[in-house]
C-alpha cells in the first residue's frame, strides 16, 4: 500500500498549521515525521485520519485521491491511527474496547465479544503482546494500554499505522519493547507513520526522515544523519546536545522533606511518606511515568496541596505557609503547565514577569505597580532569556509556547534564590531553546542553589542530574547517581527497587525513605 500526502494545507483562521506539505509512506517502511512540539505534525495525521478537512491538498491510496469524512472512513481504507492520549474506555476490558465502533453480533443482536477475543489472541501471540482480552484497562500499565491500541488498529486490517508520540509515557524498557514490536510490523508489510521528537529513537527505528518545522516541510535525512544533524534541520541552526558540566560543589543540606504524604478528598493516596534532602550546589532529578505522583510533590512543597509531614528550607518549616509565603522564602517555581498555571494569557510580556513580585521593589510597593520600573525589568530579563516577542506590551498569549516558557523561566530564575523547583522545564520548547535553558539551570547550581527537576524526559534527567530520584504509585523507590544507567532507571520507573550502592532507601513501616 501507498499512502501520499500532495500539497495539504491546514489553516485555522490566520494560523497556518501546515504549509503545501508532501509525505510518502509505503508498505514495509517506518517512515518518520520529526519535529518540535507545535511543528505541525499531530495536525497533518488529523489530516490524514479524517480528524480535520484540509484547506488545500489532496490524499492518496495507492496513487487514487481519496478524501475521508471522518476517521470511520480512513480505517475503512486501511489506516489506523495510536493517538498520543489513548482512546480507550478505562472501565471496559480489553475486548470491549476494540469492539467498541466495530461491533460484530450473533443471533437476536448479542454482541460477540468471542469473535473478538479470538482476533486479539491471535494477533497478541503473533506479535508477543502479552494482551489478556478479558483484562480491565485501567488495571493495565500504560505500555500495555498503548499495545490494546495497536491491536485495535491491526483487528480492523490497518495496512497504515500512525503512531502520535507513541513513547511519550513510556518507560525506557517499554520504548524498546515497542520499537521491536514496531520492526516486527515493518517486516510484515505493515506502513509506519512514526512522530516523534525524540532523536535517539527516530534514528533507531526510521527508514526515511521528514523534518517539519513551523508547519513546512524543511528537509529529508536518512536514519544515519547524526543526532546533530537532525537538531539543526529542526531548529534552523546548529545545536549543542550534550552540555558539558563541571561537578558539583555541595553545600549544607538546606531543603529537606521528610514523610510527606498528600491524600486526595476521595481518600487515595497520591504521595505517600516521600523523603529525601538537597544540598546547596546540586540538582535531584525527579523521574518517572507521568501520573507516578510528581506533579502533586512539587505543588504540595509549593504550599498548593494540602500535605502532611515536613519540608524545610533553611531551617525554616514550609508545610502549612501558604504558596506566596513560600516563594517569599526565595523558592522560584516553574509549573508543569504553564498555559493554567504559570502565566496569564491576557496580561503582557511585562506583567507576566513579575506576576511574582509586583508588590516588592523595583517593581512596585503593597499600594503601586511601578510601571516604569516593570517595563525597564522585562526588557532585561527578554533580552537575556532571548524571548522573541514583538514588545513586552504584547500579550504573552501571542508568544509561542517556547517563548511563553521562557517568559516563565526567566521571572522565577532572576532573584536570589534558595530553591530552584522546576515541573517539565523544556515541554514544548524546541531543542535551540532547550540548550539554552539547561545551562541557565546549571548556572543556577553552580551559583550554590538547590535544585530540584521534574521532568518525564529521561534524557533531560540524564543530562542535567547529580542525583535521581524515581517515583511510582506515590513513592520514591530510590535515589540513585546522575550516572546511573537507562536500564536502571527504566526498572525503578516500572518499580523495582535497585540495588546499587548509591541508593539511599530507609524502609520503615510507614513506606519507603529515600
Amino acid at each position: 500500500m501507498k499512502l501520499e500526502l500532495r500539497g495539504i494545507t491546514k489553516r485555522f483562521g490566520t494560523f497556518t498549521a501546515n504549509d503545501s506539505v508532501d509525505f510518502v509512506v509505503r508498505s514495509g517502511e517506518v517512515h518518520t515525521l520529526l519535529g518540535e512540539n507545535g511543528a505541525g505534525k499531530s495536525t497533518l495525521m488529523n489530516v490524514l485520519f479524517g480528524l480535520y478537512d484540509p484547506t488545500e491538498g489532496e490524499i492518496l491510496v495507492d496513487d487514487r485521491p481519496v478524501r475521508f469524512a471522518g476517521p470511520g472512513e480512513a480505517m475503512r481504507a486501511g489506516i489506523g491511527m495510536v493517538h498520543q492520549h489513548f482512546m480507550l474506555v478505562p472501565v471496559f476490558t480489553v475486548a470491549e474496547n476494540i469492539a467498541l465502533g466495530d461491533e460484530h453480533t450473533r443471533a437476536a443482536g448479542v454482541l460477540d465479544l468471542e469473535a473478538t477475543r479470538r482476533k486479539i489472541r491471535a494477533i497478541s501471540d503473533e506479535y508477543g503482546f502479552a494482551v489478556d482480552p478479558d483484562a480491565v484497562v485501567e488495571d493495565l500499565p500504560v505500555g500495555v494500554q498503548q499495545r490494546v491500541e495497536i491491536i485495535k488498529a491491526l483487528v480492523r486490517d490497518a495496512k497504515v499505522l500512525i503512531l502520535d508520540e507513541p513513547t511519550a509515557v513510556l518507560t525506557p524498557q517499554e520504548t524498546d519493547e515497542l520499537l521491536a514490536i514496531i520492526d516486527r510490523l515493518r517486516q510484515d508489510g505493515t506502513a509506519i507513520v512514526f512522530i516523534s521528537h525524540k532523536l535517539r529513537e527516530v534514528k533507531a527505528i526510521s527508514d526515511h526522515i521528514t523534518v517539519l518545522r513551523r508547519g513546512k516541510v524543511v528537509g529529508t535525512a536518512e536514519p544515519s544523519a547524526s543526532a546533530a544533524e537532525l537538531a539543526a534541520l529542526m531548529v534552523g541552526r546548529q545545536v549543542s546536545l550534550n552540555r558539558a558540566k563541571a561537578a558539583p560543589t555541595l553545600g549544607e543540606e538546606t531543603f529537606k522533606v521528610q514523610d510527606l504524604t498528600v491524600v486526595s478528598p476521595t481518600g487515595q493516596v497520591l504521595v505517600d511518606h516521600v523523603s529525601f534532602a538537597i544540598r546547596q550546589g546540586e540538582i535531584l532529578g525527579v523521574a518517572g511515568v507521568q501520573g507516578n505522583g510528581q506533579t502533586e510533590l512539587t505543588e504540595a512543597i509549593m504550599g498548593l496541596h494540602k500535605a502532611t509531614g515536613s519540608v524545610t528550607l533553611d531551617g525554616r518549616e514550609l508545610v502549612g505557609r501558604s504558596t506566596r509565603e513560600i516563594i517569599r522564602a526565595g523558592v522560584g517555581y516553574v509549573p508543569e503547565d504553564r498555559s493554567t498555571d504559570g502565566l496569564v494569557g491576557s496580561f503582557t510580556v511585562a506583567e507576566n514577569m513579575v506576576l511574582n513580585r509586583f508588590d516588592r521593589e523595583p517593581a512596585g510597593s503593597a499600594l503601586q505597580l511601578r510601571p516604569r520600573a516593570v517595563r525597564e525589568l522585562a526588557e532585561a530579563r527578554v533580552q537575556e532569556f532571548d524571548v522573541r516577542t514583538q514588545g513586552v506590551d504584547s500579550p504573552v498569549s501571542s508568544l509561542s509556547g517556547g517563548n511563553q516558557q521562557k517568559v516563565v523561566m526567566a521571572r522565577e530564575l532572576v532573584d536570589e534564590l534558595r530553591l530552584f523547583i522546576a515541573s517539565q522545564p523544556t515541554r514544548g520548547v524546541d531543542v535551540g531553546s532547550i540548550e539554552f535553558l539547561h545551562e541557565r539551570i546549571v548556572r543556577e547550581r553552580d551559583n550554590g542553589t538547590p535544585v530540584m527537576i521534574v521532568s518525564t524526559e529521561l534524557d533531560e534527567i540524564l543530562e542535567l542530574s547529580d542525583r535521581i530520584a524515581v517515583m511510582y504509585h506515590g513513592r520514591i523507590v530510590g535515589i540513585v547517581d546522575g550516572d546511573a544507567s537507562r536500564e536502571t532507571l527504566g526498572l525503578m520507573m516500572a518499580g523495582q527497587t535497585p540495588e546499587s550502592p548509591a541508593t539511599e532507601i530507609a524502609t520503615t513501616e510507614e513506606g519507603p525513605r529515600a
